[in-house]
């Protein structure tokens, strides 16, 4: 089991800081995702900044087609110190 989502924002150019439910921080480059065609909308700088998390921490989103799982986010994010 996987810790849930606590808080997510964007901190750099495609760059989000994920805080999850246990403290622990991560880092998470979306870069490589903006390959698909789905994530094309968060190269709009103003869109990606407007990251929610959703109900219940499973998911980070921007809307109803874009998200990303807890899974992805704690799996691939960096360890923050």
């Amino acid at each position: 089991m996987h810790p849930k989502i606590k808080s997510a924002k964007a901190v750099g150019e495609y760059t989000l800081e994920i805080v999850f439910d246990n403290q622990y921080k991560k880092r998470y480059n979306i870069a490589p995702l903006l390959k698909k065609e789905m994530f094309a909308p968060l190269k709009n700088s103003f869109f990606f900044k407007n990251v929610r998390v959703e109900q219940g921490g499973y998911a980070i989103f921007w809307d109803q087609n874009i998200d990303i799982s807890e899974y992805e986010l704690w799996i691939n994010g960096e360890d923050m110190p």
